[in-house]
């Protein structure tokens, strides 16, 4: 039974059939769905899909792209909300600086008050992190206490072994099926089986052999398998430790 740590079914490519493909999820064999949050409307989405679907769990959280609409409103909700306990993370969180929709300073202050409520909270982060790695070292080593994960983990093995000696986990997405993933192959061929996540990311970064295509947690097999060739186990293997290691992260029994 797969773990779905990280996907976002409040985007509107799902508006058209939403229940439908989560109904059809579930019955694929994914177990469990972390559904992660962007802005104020999707923590509310977030929210309402993991009261409505038992196997649904929500992250909620600003992604840097929606930094500069973080207020005082943000903190507040995230402050209420992560006492529920459908709510096991803060996310997803972080810098990109590829598409830098936010301004980086914007970010950073975002960033750095998401963490501090972590930190407050006692909660987990999912972080996301592009074209920024050494700022978002940084700034989580500000933070010993918190705990967290890279998610859809695009660094190099070097700044994985950091990170990993800080407690923390790595995701991986459907992204490692592709032609250019020689480095998130290295990676995972390093990193310990108990700190590997995986992730569709939803609907984004469907894998090969759907890429390009609305993506869904029942792609996940494609990941799982990636995996197994790479550590030289079986996929049911994988599987089930990726599913265990999704539990002991986000605190599900």
């Amino acid at each position: 039974m797969y773990f779905d740590t990280h996907a976002h079914y409040t985007d509107e490519s799902f508006d058209p059939d939403r229940d439908e493909t989560i109904k059809a999820v579930f019955e694929s064999g994914v177990e469990l769905i972390m559904n992660a949050s962007s802005d104020y409307k999707s923590c509310l989405e977030s929210l309402e899909l993991a009261e409505k679907y038992p196997c649904i769990y929500a992250a909620l959280g600003w992604h840097p792209h929606e930094a500069k609409t973080f207020s005082e409103a943000s903190e507040k909700l995230i402050r209420q909300f992560c006492a529920l306990p459908k709510v096991r993370a803060i996310g997803e969180i972080g810098l990109d600086y590829f598409y830098d929709l936010s301004e980086r300073d914007v970010q950073r202050e975002v960033f750095l008050r998401q963490m501090e409520l972590a930190r407050e909270l006692k909660m987990p982060v999912v972080i996301h992190d592009r074209d920024a790695h050494a700022e978002c070292m940084e700034i989580i080593k500000m933070f010993p206490e918190v705990k967290g994960e890279f998610h859809c983990y695009s660094g190099s093995a070097e700044m994985a072994r950091e990170i990993l000696d800080m407690g923390w986990y790595l995701g991986f997405t459907g992204a490692i099926t592709f032609k250019n993933a020689r480095r998130a192959l290295e990676v995972i061929s390093m990193c310990p089986n108990d700190r590997i996540l995986i992730e569709t990311d939803c609907p984004y970064l469907a894998p090969v052999p759907h890429r390009g295509k609305r993506n869904d947690s029942s792609n996940l097999p494609y990941i799982v398998e990636t995996i197994a060739k790479i550590k030289g186990i079986s996929a049911e293997e994988v599987a089930e430790m990726t599913n265990c290691n999704g539990r002991r992260f986000f605190g599900i029994e």
